[in-house]
C-alpha cells in the first residue's frame, strides 16, 4: 500500500497545461546512464514517455540540457522526522504549535527534495502534552507541499499497553481517521513491547495500513518474535534502525537476520546517525542482513534536532556512507536510498525506461561513485517536471598550476543554466 496516493495540485489559472500536473511535455537532453550510454528522455503525463540516443527525440515542449550529468532514479527518504527537525538551536523550549510544527515540517521536506528525495515518510509522535497537534501540522505541511514531494505521515505514540496505553491506542486511531497512512511507535519504550506490537499490527490490519516501527534490534528474542508476528500483514512491515544487531555476535545476529528474510520485514538503517540517545548510536550490518535476504534501505534519521544537530538529511551522503563505511558497491548503496527506499513505502519502481514514473535525480558527474563524492550539482524531477535544482560552481584563482594542469570546475558553462527548461517555456 503506498503511502500516499498521488494528488493533482490545483490549476494555476494560466493556459495550457498546468506545469505542476506533470501533463506537459519535458525533454531531457543528453544525460549520462549509469551503464555509460548518453541519451535524449522525454517525459510526459508523469511518466517516462520515451528514452533515445542523444539528439533522436524531437521535444514536443520543454526541454532541459543534462550535458555533463548522470541520471538516475530519483531518491526516496523512508526514515525521517518532520516534527522535531530544525531544532536543535532552538533558544529555549521548542515549541510544537501547529503553525510552528508545519513550518519546520515544510522546510525540512524541502530542503530532502533538493537533495534528491521526491517522496518522504515522516514519523510523528502523538500523545502526551502535543496530542495530535504535530500530526494534524505534517499533514496540514503534506498539503502544502503537494505537486513538489510526496510526504506521508508515520502515527508514533509513545505508550500502546496498560491503563496508560488506552489513550495512546484511541489517539492512534484517530490519527489513522485524521490522515496518517503508516502505524508506528517504538515497542522498545513499552512495559510490553510485544504487547504494543501486537496492537500496532492489529490495527494496521483493521485499517490496510503499513507498519513502520522503531527498534534498536539489540534483543533477538525480542526481535524473532516481530518477525514472526509480522510475517501475516499484507501491506507490510518496516523496522529500524536496528542499529543493535551490529553489536551482536555474528552468529546470534545472523539468526535474527534470517527471521526477518523469512517473514518480509525491511529494515531502514540510519547511516547518517540514529534518532535517539547517544549510547543507542551504530548502524545495522547491512551487507549481512542483505546476504540473508533481507530487503535493506537507508534513510536520514533526524535532521538538525538534539538527536543529530548536524543530520543532513541526504540520501546521497547515506550511500556514500554505506559505499565508503559499509562496504557496498557504489550501485548497491544507491539502491537503498532509491529503488529498496521506494519499496519499503510501498511506491513504484522506477527506471530510466519507458512507461517508468518520471522521478529522477541528475547530478553532475559521468559514474555513480564519482556522484557519490562530489554529489554538488543536482537536478530534480517529480511526476515528470523541474522541481528542485542545486548548482555549485568549483573555481581557482589564476594561477600557471591551474592553466597548465587545467583543473575541473563543478557547474554551468557561461551562458549555460542547465536545470530548468528552455524554448519559451514557463519554468518548471
Amino acid at each position: 500500500m503506498p503511502d500516499s496516493q498521488p494528488q493533482q495540485p490545483h490549476s494555476s489559472g494560466s493556459s495550457g497545461p498546468d506545469p505542476a500536473d506533470g501533463s506537459g511535455s519535458l525533454l531531457l537532453c543528453g544525460a549520462r546512464l549509469t551503464d555509460g550510454r548518453t541519451v535524449d528522455v522525454r517525459l510526459g503525463g508523469g511518466r517516462i514517455e520515451a528514452v533515445g540516443t542523444a539528439g533522436s527525440l524531437a521535444a514536443h515542449g520543454s526541454r532541459v540540457d543534462l550535458g555533463g550529468y548522470l541520471l538516475l532514479p530519483a531518491a526516496a527518504e523512508p526514515h525521517t522526522h518532520g516534527d522535531t527537525a530544525l531544532t536543535a538551536d532552538v533558544a529555549g523550549p521548542v515549541s510544537y504549535e501547529v503553525p510552528d510544527v508545519q513550518r519546520r515540517a515544510t522546510e525540512a521536506a524541502l530542503l530532502q527534495l533538493g537533495h534528491g528525495a521526491t517522496a518522504l515518510r515522516a514519523h510523528v509522535r502523538i500523545g502526551d502534552v502535543q496530542g495530535l497537534g504535530p500530526m494534524e501540522a505534517v499533514l496540514q505541511a503534506r498539503r502544502s507541499l503537494r505537486g513538489l514531494v510526496d510526504l506521508a505521515a508515520v502515527a508514533v505514540p509513545r505508550l500502546l499497553t496498560g491503563v496508560a496505553g488506552a489513550d495512546g491506542l484511541a489517539m492512534l486511531r484517530d490519527a489513522v481517521k485524521m490522515g496518517a497512512s503508516v502505524v508506528g511507535g517504538c515497542p522498545d519504550l513499552d512495559p510490553d513491547p510485544t504487547g504494543y506490537t501486537e496492537a500496532v499490527l492489529e490495527l494496521a490490519a483493521e485499517h490496510g495500513c503499513p507498519v513502520d516501527l522503531h527498534t534498536d534490534g539489540d534483543d533477538p528474542a525480542r526481535l524473532g518474535r516481530l518477525a514472526a508476528m509480522a510475517a501475516g500483514l499484507r501491506a507490510g512491515v518496516t523496522v529500524g534502525p536496528c542499529g543493535g544487531l551490529g553489536r551482536l555476535p555474528a552468529e546470534v545476529a545472523s539468526r535474527a537476520a534470517e527471521q526477518l528474510a523469512a517473514s518480509g520485514v525491511t529494515v531502514v538503517c540510519l547511516p547518517q546517525g540514529g534518532c535517539g540517545s547517544a549510547e543507542r548510536r551504530g548502524v545495522a550490518p547491512v551487507r549481512l542482513l542483505r546476504s540473508a535476504g533481507v530487503r535493506v534501505a537507508a534513510g536520514s534519521g533526524t535532521m538538525r534536532d538534539v538527536s543529530n544537530p548536524v543530520g543532513r538529511g541526504d540520501p546521497l551522503e547515506a550511500a556514500y556512507l554505506l559505499a565508503s563505511r559499509g562496504g557496498l558497491r557504489p550501485e548497491d548503496a544507491y539502491g537503498t536510498v532509491s529503488g529498496a527506499a521506494r519499496a519499503a513505502m510501498g511506491l513504484p519502481e522506477v527506471r530510466v525506461e519507458a512507461g517508468f514514473p518520471a522521478e529522477l535525480l541528475a547530478v553532475r558527474g559521468d559514474r555513480l561513485a564519482g556522484a557519490l563524492s562530489l554529489a554538488y550539482s543536482r537536478i530534480v524531477v517529480h511526476r515528470g517536471r523541474v522541481v528542485a535544482r542545486t548548482s555549485a560552481v568549483r573555481e581557482y584563482c589564476d594561477s600557471a598550476a591551474a592553466v597548465a594542469l587545467d583543473l575541473p570546475r563543478q557547474g554551468r558553462a557561461k551562458g549555460n543554466d542547465p536545470g530548468w527548461p528552455r524554448g519559451g517555456e514557463t519554468p518548471s
